[in-house]
């Protein structure tokens, strides 16, 4: 039996070895009673009864085991002069200032934070400062304009919102907190922290806006304790788009989702410490709080952030950052790559890509001749391609070459991941034979990591996903 057999075998036979094992690499403040209580299926609670705490994992646990200097975040910008280099220490100083904001300003646990900020390290600070202290985070793609912003920051119930002043897209700046004033009118907040980048003008409103580093001044030597909390605690709401009208805010859990992507980075991504992994996402998407974010920082690695487009100020800009920060695994969507495509392949032959190891690509459709484009010009190295929702928050789909580095078919994103029991069905559920066109479905329990149910939205959960096939306990992918 080859090992990805095995693993996907085990994975699926004795969920309590599998994802028991896995969860025993990370810190907990009380271990779970057991690995699965199934018994609410399609509701499964991973690690029932077991106390942890995201951020510490992230961050804290890297700096008191002897990384406080490595590099944590890695932030690269097309303004020129901007792009920095936070260490793990250097983090947890950063994040333990803005918990302490959050809860000068009255947020605790539970209470939900939106964040409407683009790719600059401050959207991860705010996001493992909620986690740090209990409360959930909401962040909001800053593309989204003023009534997407006003939905999400209603349905989520939001108390306070943090934003800056503009984006930075190429040479121009696109104003953010004009378009939050704009979302407030409809959908107020309590408190709006705004981080001034000196892009745009600011109009603050007295009594509801903030400015970020005023108040983290403030803050400067103050340590905040995490809070244990129960694995089924929710970390984040992500807003997903839905076949009918209204927004569905995907609801991830604490403990099976710190499981998962911390198991999935060396498992399906073959990282190893002393990595640099980049995704090359925006942290309002599932990609960057997976695999910007949380996966990275779980495992130990540096994650590179990258504020700007993959043709500004040229088309070299990517493999530039590749050769200067020796980055090890990049992720990335096929669109970027069938861009880059149009020019010629000498744009990457410039430059010493010889520390990138593996380049994964997700998001769509990643077509044949994409893939070979890809391939040959990065001198035959694995280009992986892999499948995943904003509800899974990890790849279903893929090459798992950190378990086995299994045959390419392009075109194909390879094999289920371990802990997905997937099958090709008809529309009565049944499986149907190989090579006959379907509906991907996966059967109940979903592994650890995927979403648990919507925001104030179980049944919708249940029709969305669960009720395609009467009688079956099927996930509809």
């Amino acid at each position: 039996m080859s090992r990805y057999e095995s693993a996907i075998r085990r994975s699926l036979a004795d969920h309590d070895g599998f994802w028991g094992e896995a969860a025993e690499r990370l810190h907990w403040y009380r271990k779970w009673d057991r690995v699965l209580d199934a018994g609410a299926a399609p509701f499964p609670h991973w690690f029932p009864g077991g106390e942890t705490n995201l951020c510490y994992n992230a961050v804290d646990r890297h700096v008191l085991s002897g990384g406080a200097e490595r590099a944590a975040i890695v932030w690269e910008t097309s303004a020129p002069g901007q792009s920095c280099t936070i260490s793990y220490s250097q983090l947890l100083d950063e994040v333990n200032r803005f918990a302490a904001v959050l809860l000068g300003l009255g947020v605790g646990r539970g209470d939900r934070v939106a964040i409407y900020l683009p790719m600059m390290p401050e959207a991860a600070v705010a996001m493992l400062a909620c986690c740090r202290i209990g409360a959930v985070h909401v962040v909001i793609f800053t593309g989204f304009g003023v009534d997407a912003l006003a939905e999400r920051i209603a349905d989520c119930g939001a108390r306070l919102l943090v934003t800056t002043d503009a984006s930075l897209r190429r040479t121009r700046a696109v104003p953010l907190k004009r378009t939050v004033d704009l979302a407030l009118e409809e959908a107020p907040v309590e408190t709006v922290v705004v981080i001034d980048r000196g892009l745009a003008e600011i109009e603050m409103r007295s009594g509801r806006d903030l400015y970020w580093f005023d108040l983290v001044s403030r803050y400067a030597n103050e340590r905040v304790a995490p809070v244990a909390l129960s694995s089924a605690e929710p970390s984040y709401i992500l807003h997903t788009a839905a076949t009918t009208p209204g927004v569905r805010g995907v609801v991830r859990d604490t403990g099976g989702h710190m499981v998962a992507l911390d198991n999935s980075m060396p498992r399906l991504f073959d990282v190893r410490p002393g990595d640099v992994f980049w995704a090359a996402s925006d942290v309002g998407w599932v990609v960057g709080h997976s695999y910007i974010v949380y996966g990275p920082l779980l495992a130990g690695l540096t994650t590179l952030m990258f504020e700007g487009t993959p043709d500004y100020p040229d088309h070299g800009i990517w493999w530039r950052i590749i050769e200067r920060h020796r980055v090890s695994v990049m992720l990335a969507a096929p669109t970027a790559i069938r861009m880059l495509r149009r020019f010629s392949s000498d744009h990457t032959r410039r430059y010493d890509l010889g520390s990138l190891r593996s380049l994964f690509l997700a998001g769509e459709i990643l077509d044949v001749a994409t893939w070979q484009w890809a391939s040959d010009t990065l001198g035959g190295r694995p280009v992986i391609d892999n499948y995943w929702l904003t509800e899974s928050g990890w790849p279903l789909v893929t090459n798992p070459i950190g378990i086995e580095s299994l045959p390419v078919r392009p075109g194909s994103a390879t094999k289920p991941a371990p802990g997905y029991d997937l099958v090709v069905a008809d529309h009565l559920g049944e499986p149907v034979p190989a090579g006959t066109r379907g509906h991907l479905v996966c059967r109940a329990p979903l592994p650890p990591g995927n979403l648990v149910t919507l925001w104030n939205g179980d049944e919708q959960y249940l029709d969305d996903y669960w009720r395609r096939f009467p009688g079956k306990c099927l996930f509809d992918t």
